[in-house]
């Protein structure tokens, strides 16, 4: 049966929500599942934009047919090419053979290679800035190569001031009976899981999220309409910015994200003692087992704050596994503009501390502390000391931040 959502008017929500899926991109746990959005204008042309992931194709075409009724399709704009959003196009092809294909010439390209498309398959290929008049509404598409994929691309309504934002804005989970940011609590109910969206499907291409904000800026928007998550109409000064801080790698949160990988206690003992003596200055941390926490969400959490402790064993004369990925992780992202201490721990020949160091050279404004806690097998007396002067000069850093 269908579901659908009155977004204006004459703009309908013809997505679907996915609880069943357990791991997006089989990479991303999403425990409250993926939404994936897709909307129909009825206007005196009748516009699809986008279709939905292959496993809720069914529901999608329920939700297509009712909202269509005996209209016939018209167009159908396709922004990203990705089959979590492409994969209905031959459904739609089927049911309706004449619609024309809004796309870009890479678009086209990759939808050839995806897809077995038939060569009578009816293209309208855009550019940046070019028009397409559907009756009531102007549709004017904008090219966001590489937020996240080069095909990537964005449709402004002139008419009802609308974006249609592809991946960029978007959140991991499901839409849970609702539409709209403004209907939930947006700080402690949304903010965390649109982070790890950013920071994990599009954190690396921050320069070019810079200039499709850019080119935002000079729209009137009064609504954002992306392909996961819930939809923008108030608030979008609070989206902006934090999307902007995202992008520039400009730490959201000052304070410090402290996250270890320990076996037998030793390093998290030492994490922990940090933590302790960083509060007792006034200082905000967070404290994360690699072990136990997915990665996703510690890259989230390296977005957010502005200083960063790792502490990792020595395993095998290399890097405790789980800090090594999260590491590489983070520089593949191109991740920079950030404050880093330094806890090791080797019982015979501790190389960790070095072999991170040497990680982060990739990294762009990488600021590496002096003080260094070098644990063998467990923290000792020394250790203390150590401990405490690492402190100290982080909060002289996050004072100075703070400045």
């Amino acid at each position: 049966m269908h579901c659908t959502k009155k977004v204006k008017n004459d703009l309908i929500w013809v997505g679907v929500n996915d609880r069943q899926i357990s791991i997006f991109e089989n990479l991303y746990p999403v425990s409250n599942g993926m939404a994936y959005n897709s909307y129909i204008l009825l206007d005196e042309k009748t516009v699809l934009f986008d279709t939905v992931s292959k496993d809720v194709i069914h529901r999608f075409m329920e939700n297509v047919s009712h909202t269509l009724g005996d209209k016939k399709l018209d167009y159908l704009v396709v922004h990203h090419m990705e089959p979590d959003h492409a994969a209905g196009i031959n459904e739609i092809l089927k049911a309706y053979p004449d619609v024309k294909i809004v796309c870009n010439e890479k678009t086209r390209t990759f939808s050839e290679q995806f897809f077995n498309v038939d060569e009578n398959v009816n293209y309208h290929i855009v550019k940046e800035s070019d028009t397409l008049c559907t009756g009531r509404h102007t549709l004017r598409f904008i090219m966001a190569p590489m937020v996240h994929w080069p095909e990537v691309m964005a449709t402004y309504d002139e008419t009802h001031k609308i974006l249609f934002s592809a991946d960029a804005f978007g959140s991991f989970g499901a839409s849970n009976g609702i539409l709209f940011t403004d209907e939930i609590d947006f700080e402690n109910e949304y903010t965390s899981e649109m982070r790890r969206y950013y920071a994990n499907i599009v954190g690396k291409y921050g320069t070019q999220v810079q200039t499709l904000l850019k080119k935002a800026s000079n729209l009137e928007i009064e609504m954002i309409c992306p392909l996961h998550g819930l939809l923008w109409r108030s608030n979008m000064d609070k989206l902006v910015s934090k999307y902007n801080n995202w992008s520039s790698y400009t730490p959201e949160s000052v304070g410090v994200m402290i996250v270890y990988g320990s076996i037998y206690g030793g390093t998290e003992n030492a994490a922990e003692i940090l933590a302790c003596q960083l509060r007792e200055r006034g200082i905000k941390t967070i404290l994360i087992d690699a072990s136990s926490t997915h990665v996703s969400h510690i890259v989230s959490a390296a977005f957010q704050w502005s200083h960063i402790v790792f502490a990792s064993i020595t395993y095998n004369a290399g890097l405790f596994l789980p800090i090594g990925v999260l590491i590489d992780e983070l520089v593949s992202r191109n991740f920079q503009n950030r404050t880093i201490a330094i806890i090791e721990n080797g019982t015979w020949a501790s190389a960790c501390g070095d072999l991170i160091r040497t990680k982060l050279e990739k990294s762009k404004n990488i600021n590496i502390l002096e003080s260094s806690v070098c644990i063998k097998s467990s923290v000792k007396e020394e250790n203390l000391n150590q401990i405490e002067a690492m402190a100290n000069e982080i909060a002289t850093s996050v004072s100075t931040y703070k400045n």
